[in-house]
């Protein structure tokens, strides 16, 4: 994504190779000249049928794109990412099945890429290149026995071959130990299954002893590190660490909280009385997300059982209808509910994608050619 998301030169280590922080992203946006130019061409080449409007078919390129450039598996693949890709959607139509014009498109898209940016800037994407040279540090270094020993202990079972017992070690080591994601079906094909297949070539598969274990697998790290040498493994990596502090400081500031409330409470349907149902407090939650330093709901597991405890507290399955005045007020109580529930046990996550495409072309939609004109400051 070289063309917005660009790239820093600043490697904190051999293996950094990038990291992207939003700032190229902010820097689009707030670039009036600039942003027109990009929603032109974008918006071009989404109308297929050039009648000046985008329908729900002809946004799906760019809700697509959108879902990858945030890191989520294809549509079709997760609920919880379907459920992602489904809010980005209605953010353009509304949930109704209307066609889009270009005004529309910009101020969404605008709205979408500043929370991207502002996303990046607190939680970055840590770029790595991994190339066997830390993997054979690992192996090279004095502990890495004592290591393979209890990794061993791990995973030695009864009369388990040496091939599970190996697969079973892989397994344990992570980009720490220089190894990519051996959870990614494409590492596991392309580096970890071809090692297996050479190191057993002229060897039976017999139940291993500790000792035999730890050469074999030595053995395996090696074959492994050449051909991370021959072929470098591209990794995205990120750390979010959810403690409460950015619904605490949202809280505090009145001013931002109200803009808010009041965006969240004109966008939710309403009867003829001016009323609402609790149900869509979830989806104004969801609006607000990122000024909380909060996840949308269904992106984390373990934050989708903060927020569900939250949303029992004022019972937001009960359909009832309520009013703007205690509509606010719930939704305070829902974000203080999900601030005391992480200052008490906060949730700390990370995550390690393989990055199977060349950075600049990860996103057709937000993959443009370097601008002609100067980013404001």
């Amino acid at each position: 994504m070289e063309g917005l998301l660009g790239k820093n030169n600043n490697k904190r280590n051999s293996k950094e190779v990038a990291v992207v922080d939003g700032r190229e992203i902010k820097e689009l946006v707030e670039n009036k000249e600039a942003f027109n130019s990009f929603v032109e061409h974008k918006f071009r080449e989404l109308d297929l049928d050039c009648d000046g409007h985008l329908s729900v078919g002809e946004l799906q390129p760019a809700v697509a794109d959108i879902g990858a450039a945030l890191g989520l598996l294809a549509q079709g693949s997760s609920p919880k990412s379907d459920h992602i890709y489904t809010e980005v959607l209605n953010e353009f139509t509304h949930g109704k099945p209307e066609k889009v014009n270009k005004t529309e498109f910009r101020e969404v898209l605008s709205d979408i890429l500043l929370g991207m940016a502002a996303g990046l800037k607190r939680d970055p994407i840590v770029i790595l290149r991994i190339d066997g040279e830390d993997l054979q540090e690992f192996v090279e270094r004095p502990g890495f026995e004592s290591e393979a020993v209890a990794i061993f202990s791990q995973v030695e079972s009864e009369n388990a071959p040496l091939s599970k017992c190996l697969m079973e070690g892989v397994k344990q080591l992570t980009v720490e130990h220089g190894m990519p994601p051996s959870s990614d079906p494409w590492v596991v094909s392309n580096i970890i299954e071809p090692a297996m297949q050479e190191l057993f070539l002229n060897q039976p598969d017999n139940t291993p002893t500790q000792e035999t274990f730890l050469a074999e697998f030595k053995k395996l790290l090696a074959i492994i590190r050449r051909q991370l040498q021959e072929h470098p493994v591209i990794v995205a990596h990120t750390e979010n660490n959810f403690d409460g502090s950015g619904v605490k400081r949202l809280l505090a500031n009145k001013f931002e909280l109200d803009k808010l409330l009041d965006s969240a409470w004109k966008e939710v349907p309403k009867d003829k009385h001016n009323k609402t149902s609790k149900e869509y407090l979830r989806l104004s939650l969801d609006k607000i997300a990122v000024s909380a330093d909060l996840p949308p709901y269904g992106a984390i597991d373990e934050m989708d059982e903060v927020m569900n405890e939250a949303f029992k507290l004022v019972s937001t399955d009960d359909g009832k209808a309520i009013d703007e005045t205690e509509y606010k007020k719930l939704l305070k109580e829902i974000l203080a509910s999900i601030m005391l529930q992480l200052q008490g046990n906060a949730i700390f996550v990370s995550s390690n994608s393989v990055v199977h495409e060349p950075l600049t072309s990860a996103s057709t939609l937000l993959n443009v050619p370097p601008l002609s004109v100067s980013p404001t400051e």
